[in-house]
Formats: structure tokens, sequence, C-alpha cells
């Protein structure tokens, strides 16, 4: 089970893959860990190198004391990728980490040829919702705020039963720093100004049952990249790779062929 030692962080990471094949990395959504890619993954090519990590806070990663800004969260990504010698990676970015995603683009080009950002924007919610989500889950605890969570995840239908079970068990497991060490990085991020300014190809995903982060939020981060693409799943809810697998990989993997120049 690999791990990176930061100075101040142990980050957990999965590398599958052959080496020397294009890299895609993968950040997953506040709340989750890397299995939130488990059932995608089987449904990509042959060929791809795919790093999938837990960011602070979540998973088998450290946990430090809370808030987290979001500047941590970006250095984290750049020194996992740095640690492991790649640039020009394909970062995929699922909410906070499509926020994650845009920000390590704007600070390192170098090491971003091209962006997926799926059920993100340039800015999520604002100060007041994120405010009270956090008091709330310092003050109930997250057994108690998970069915919520859930629920904003999965409104329009429930995924497969073990699928679901597994976000049970983790949103009931995970601490509360670290759950709302994250919010709070979410909560201080507007990158509007830097998102408008990168210059990479970009796929937006959303999901057209998408209650936390509507698809026009993600065409509207798109809009902000010129040449961008946009894709709708129309039945997904908050997570696609989890209720609709097949369908995400299927675009992520047409993306894939253009960016990375692998048979479609």
């Amino acid at each position: 089970m690999p791990f990176c030692d930061l100075p101040d962080l142990r980050v957990h990471y999965l590398d599958d893959g052959p080496k020397d094949g294009p890299a895609v990395v993968f950040a997953n959504s506040l709340g989750t860990s890397t299995a939130m890619w488990d059932h995608m993954v089987p449904h990509l090519p042959d060929g791809l190198r795919l790093i999938r990590y837990d960011k602070r806070g979540h998973g088998l990663t450290d946990v430090p004391p809370p808030p987290y800004a979001m500047g941590a969260l970006v250095r984290d990504a750049e020194a996992l990728i740095d640690h492991l010698g790649l640039t020009r990676v394909v970062f995929v970015g699922l909410s906070i980490g499509g926020l994650i995603a845009q920000g390590l683009a704007a600070k390192r080009p170098d090491l971003v040829k091209a962006l997926v950002l799926s059920n993100t924007g340039a800015k999520i919610g604002t100060r007041e919702i994120w405010e009270d989500r956090i008091q709330t889950t310092r003050k109930l605890g997250m057994a108690q705020v998970a069915p919520q969570i859930l629920k904003r995840w999965f409104n329009h239908k429930m995924p497969d039963p073990l699928v679901m079970q597994d976000c049970v068990d983790h949103l009931t497991t995970m601490t509360t720093d670290g759950y709302t060490g994250c919010a709070a990085a979410i909560q201080g991020t507007d990158f509007i100004t830097p998102t408008s300014g990168l210059q990479v190809p970009a796929l937006g995903i959303a999901g057209g049952r998408d209650v936390a982060t509507p698809a026009d939020m993600v065409r509207e981060v798109c809009d902000l990249i010129h040449g961008s693409t946009f894709k709708v799943i129309p039945n997904a809810g908050h997570i696609p790779p989890l209720d609709h697998p097949e369908r995400y990989a299927a675009i992520l993997t047409e993306f894939l062929a253009d960016v990375a120049h692998l048979p479609k």
C-alpha cells in the first residue's frame, strides 16, 4: 500500500497500470476515498497509468487539525505528482477535486496536460452555507449528518446496495476534522479569475440530477476555459462514477483518446 511522505502529511495513493502509460490523476469528492473510482476504473481502456489518492483528512491519508486551505490541498496534489516524477498528467477532479484541479493547473501548468472538471465549479456554494454545514457536522458528528450528505449525492435514486453501503461506511467512520477541514477549504475558494486564464484542454462532466453542483454550474466553469467541452449524464447525481460508472468511463475515454492519443 503506497504512501507519499510529505513534510507535514502522509498521503495514501494507488498507482495502477504501466509506468510508461499516459498518466491520469484522480481527485475525489468531499467525504469519499479512492474507492469512489473503483466501479468506473475497470471500464477504462488498457495502457493508462491510473493514480488515485486520498486528499488530506480522507481515507488513509493523515488528518491534520482543521481548517484546511485550498492552497494546502493543491500543494498536496502537486507534491504527489512531483514525488512520482510525472509531468503533463491528465487531472480528473470531482467536486472539491475539481477545485484542486483548477488550482493545480493555475499554479503548475507544467504538470497538467488536460483537465476533467466533474460535478464542480469555480466557486461552490456560499460562505454561509459552508459555515452552517461545518458547525452542524461538528455538533452532530458524521454518523448523524451522513443521511443528508447521501441525499445530496443521490437525490434521484440510490446506487447498487453494495455501493451505497460502502458510502455509508466511509462517511460514518471518517473523522469530523477531515470532513470539516476540507469543507472549510471549499468555503474559502473562488477560482473564477485564475480559471478564466487557463489555456489547457478541458472537459466538464455534469450530472443532470445533481443538486450539489448543478449542470449549469459545471457549464459555467467550462465557459471560463477557451475550447473546453461539456457533457451531461442526464440521470446522474453528484457522483456519476458511482451511479453511472460505464457512461462516465465512456465520456472520459473519448476525451483521453483526444488528449492522450489513445484509440477510441
